[in-house]
């Protein structure tokens, strides 16, 4: 912390905007965002409505939603599907199964008639059915006494199985479970789709077991299917598991893998954009930047539009500076040559002629008032060029207040004020060095034209994750409740009026103090992306309170 002793300001009122000039700001204690150069605000939606468009208008949730369609759409197709196909399963099952009864039927007499099993009859009966492409199998649980064994027998089947491989199929249908199944179904009808693997390597579907009790003993139907128009279809098996459902979700999973990678390379080339205008702001990129950053060809045209826009903005913010310069040489020219025309009069004239002396007076001070216009009309049209095209770097915001407080040493030594110093080191602001310069001197400006001898000016510098806060406090006279929501519009003078307008002019206090300085602070802070509030201290004085993003999100 710093004191420095100064002297008084002379100066009677309340707090207005005043100090060197340059930009806008809108209608409050706390910025707002503020209408540039000072054009007529528009009229803007709600923000509801505003917030409803944009959300909208987000490629980011249209990603979302373009995701969570493609992972909705199956899930629900899938479900109508995988029941349409349940119901023509059961159909078809309810067909096979209904024929393998007829077939037992059929075979029953045959069965019955017969006291002990002949596998070559039964063989001949079972072709007559198999024809169509159905696999039968005819097994036997002999009838047993109490406290034997009940297990079953492989007779017969067709088409016919060689002998070596019937007990390789047992082992398999024995693992699947058909055995257990087989018992149970001489005690209650069992049905059921079961998918097996032959030894040979061909996959069978089980589709029907029917029991046929005769005295020999419990005899079962064993009806399976291995033609591809079967083994294609979901019996046996998950719906998802078929070819269909398979090859559909493979071309489905590609489609969705191309749409989500459309919308997200639309979207990088968007942020591409956005990193280039970011670039541009810092003023580390040049001309045509966006056309040779695009590598998306239906973008040609739009980056060209943005490389324009960037030119146009750039030559406007030239010719600004220009015409700055070029008006205010027009302007000073004649006001010297009349300051230099008047000294033949002021010589001539008569020490006791008060009434030419006020004439003289009024002259000098109206010349020194146009020269103050003539500098702030300058300093704002600069400012303005500045908001355009001035790049933002990152700016040590704590050597850059410690700098602008050595200019003011001098000043409130000799107005006898005290200046209190309370820095953070190192706060980092991503901004125009220019345009902070100009926020920096109209502040304390203010602070100084209302601070009187023997008060205090404190200056206040932190920095917190993702913000810096500039406070300055005076001990002046503050401003009415009435008049402090309108603090930082432009053209805003609070200052209160002198009776003796010769001796105002004489002072200069009509020349120093357009009502722009705090107008200019806000405008420029708001276009850093930061806010600026002002608020009556409790001891008396004003507290104004700056907030600067330390990231420039501008």
């Amino acid at each position: 912390m710093a004191t420095e002793p100064t002297s008084v300001l002379q100066s009677n009122g309340y707090e207005t905007s005043s100090g060197p000039s340059t930009l806008a700001s809108a209608k409050s204690r706390t910025s707002l965002p503020s209408v540039i150069a000072g054009a007529a605000p528009s009229r803007h939606p709600p923000e509801s409505v505003s917030g409803a468009r944009r959300l909208g208008a987000s490629l980011t949730l249209k990603l979302i939603a373009i995701v969570g369609i493609f992972v909705t759409l199956p899930i629900v197709l899938y479900g109508q599907f995988e029941s349409a196909d349940r119901q023509t399963r059961d159909l078809v099952t309810r067909s096979i199964q209904d024929r393998s009864r007829l077939i037992a039927q059929a075979i029953t007499p045959v069965l019955a008639q017969m006291a002990a099993p002949s596998q070559d009859v039964l063989n001949g009966e079972l072709q007559k059915y198999g024809a169509d492409g159905t696999i039968l199998k005819l097994m036997l649980q002999p009838a047993a006494g109490q406290g034997q064994e009940r297990a079953f027998y492989y007779v017969a089947s067709a088409p016919k199985v060689a002998s070596g491989q019937v007990g390789t199929e047992l082992d398999e249908l024995a693992q699947r479970g058909i055995l257990k199944r087989l018992s149970e179904s001489c005690i209650w009808d069992s049905q059921g789709e079961i998918r097996y693997r032959q030894p040979d390597g061909t996959v069978e579907i089980l589709t029907s077991l029917i029991p046929i009790k005769t005295p020999a003993g419990c005899w079962v139907l064993i009806s399976t299917h291995a033609t591809s128009e079967f083994l294609s279809t979901s019996i046996g098996r998950p719906y998802w598991q078929t070819r269909e459902v398979r090859v559909a979700a493979l071309i489905y999973l590609v489609l969705a893998l191309v749409a989500v990678l459309v919308a997200v390379s639309i979207r990088r080339s968007l942020r591409r954009f956005r990193d280039v205008a970011h670039e541009i702001r810092q003023g580390r990129i040049g001309e045509y930047a966006f056309t040779n950053r695009n590598v998306v060809p239906e973008l040609a045209s739009v980056a060209r539009d943005f490389d324009r826009l960037v030119l146009d903005l750039r030559r406007v913010a030239r010719d600004m500076r220009q015409t700055a310069e070029d008006n205010a040489h027009a302007f000073k020219t004649p006001l010297a040559t009349i300051q230099s025309a008047i000294e033949p009069i002021r010589r001539r004239l008569a020490p006791d002629d008060e009434r030419a002396q006020r004439a003289l007076v009024i002259i000098d001070s109206s010349i020194d008032r146009l020269k103050a216009m003539v500098n702030a009309a300058q300093r704002l049209d600069i400012n303005t060029a500045d908001l355009i095209d001035a790049p933002r770097r990152r700016i040590d915001l704590t050597q850059l207040v410690g700098d602008t407080l050595v200019h003011y040493r001098e000043t409130l030594a000799g107005r006898q004020i005290r200046l209190v110093r309370r820095l953070d080191d190192k706060v980092m602001v991503r901004a125009g060095a220019g345009m902070l310069e100009v926020v920096l001197q109209n502040v304390f400006d203010n602070a100084v034209s209302f601070s009187d001898a023997g008060t205090t000016i404190i200056v206040t510098l932190t920095a917190a994750e993702e913000t810096a806060e500039l406070r300055v406090e005076d001990e002046g006279p503050g401003i009415t409740a009435d008049k402090i929501d309108r603090i930082f519009e432009r053209y805003f003078s609070s200052r209160p009026k002198v009776v003796e307008p010769v001796q105002a002019l004489a002072s200069g206090q009509t020349a120093a103090h357009a009502g722009l300085g705090l107008w200019i602070v806000r405008r420029n802070v708001e276009a850093l992306g930061g806010r600026v509030t002002a608020s009556n201290r409790m001891g008396g004085g004003l507290c104004i309170r700056i907030t600067l993003p330390c990231n420039g999100t501008a």
